[in-house]
């Protein structure tokens, strides 16, 4: 018997590193995501397969599943970890490091004599950085009945946005209160959203450099907090696509200012007639653009071929 667990992949619409700081910021979860599947087998291991949406497989691993002698834990071992290609190793020492953290929330995960299957499938590209990691982060969290806001800063670092994707299926604002995540449904529908669409950079950024690059900033951000809280209830309630518009160009230029770097359309596209935004990882993964079909015909003149309408992309 089969158990199944499945994530919603995320957008950050607004507030993107201001997050950290406990900025309201506006956040979608999407119709691509991430699934973990488990069957049960004989042998004390986790013998690992993750799947591209096309089915290939992208990473595999076995991991011997152990009792510590001194701590009577669970710990993971990596199985012929010499002959694992570098990229390969890193991903499998991830993935231990993850599910060590869940072992030490719930030292009953994985206690039992049997080892399991366990396959992981995208439904997205996984260098479109709509989730991979919380996706499955959420995941292994329902699996070992873990907190999944903890299981993820007890990993790694970040605001934990994504995860509150993962749980939900409708647009959320987001805000850090005293370290603890504040998650409101948000009735985000805008009458204009056949104007936006979500177009891809061709190049994954890493999230952790730019949290890193972010918190390098030792300047007062308490101002430029309040106003992206702002930004994120403005955008959230705009009736036009004029307004709409300003408001997001108005958001990046104070991304800008702060990280004394040039927007997405000073930098890649200074003659898009729409509205741009970036997302994410700024300045990577994708950018929010508005427009009409005819309009993003300019992308693909300039290699951006991949392009989502928005009600192919949001849940």
């Amino acid at each position: 018997m089969n158990t199944k667990f499945y994530s919603n992949g995320k957008l950050l619409l607004t507030g993107e590193y201001a997050v950290l700081d406990a900025a309201l910021s506006l956040a979608i979860p999407t119709k691509y995501g991430q699934s973990l599947s488990l069957q049960k087998i004989n042998t004390p291991q986790l013998r690992w397969k993750s799947l591209e949406k096309d089915d290939s497989v992208w990473f595999s691993a076995d991991l011997s599943i152990e009792k510590d002698a001194k701590t009577a834990l669970t710990t993971l071992s990596i199985e012929n970890k010499e002959k694992m290609p570098a990229q390969a190793l890193e991903v499998a020492e991830t993935l231990v490091k993850i599910i060590t953290e869940a072992i030490k929330m719930n030292p009953e995960f994985l206690s039992d004599s049997n080892g399991y299957s366990v396959e992981t499938k995208l439904t997205f590209c996984k260098n479109w950085g709509l989730g991979s990691s919380s996706t499955l982060i959420n995941n292994i969290a329902s699996w070992a009945k873990v907190d999944a806001y903890k299981l993820l800063w007890n990993s790694f670092s970040g605001s934990a946005f994504d995860i509150a994707c993962a749980q939900h299926n409708y647009p959320i604002t987001y805000k850090l209160e005293q370290k603890k995540p504040v998650v409101e449904k948000i009735d985000f529908n805008p009458s204009f959203k056949n104007q936006l669409y979500f177009v891809y950079l061709n190049k994954k950024q890493n999230s952790r450099e730019g949290i890193a690059k972010y918190q390098s900033i030792s300047v007062e951000k308490s101002g430029f907090i309040v106003e992206i809280s702002k930004l994120t209830i403005q955008i959230s309630k705009a009736s036009t696509i004029a307004e709409f518009d300003v408001l997001i160009e108005t958001h990046e230029q104070l991304i800008a200012k702060l990280l004394q770097i040039p927007t997405v359309r000073e930098s890649t596209f200074p003659d898009f007639p729409g509205g741009l935004k970036s997302l994410g990882a700024w300045g990577g993964d994708f950018v929010l653009a508005t427009g009409t079909p005819r309009t993003m015909r300019y992308f693909k003149r300039n290699g951006y071929n991949t392009i989502i309408p928005y009600k192919d992309m949001v849940l």
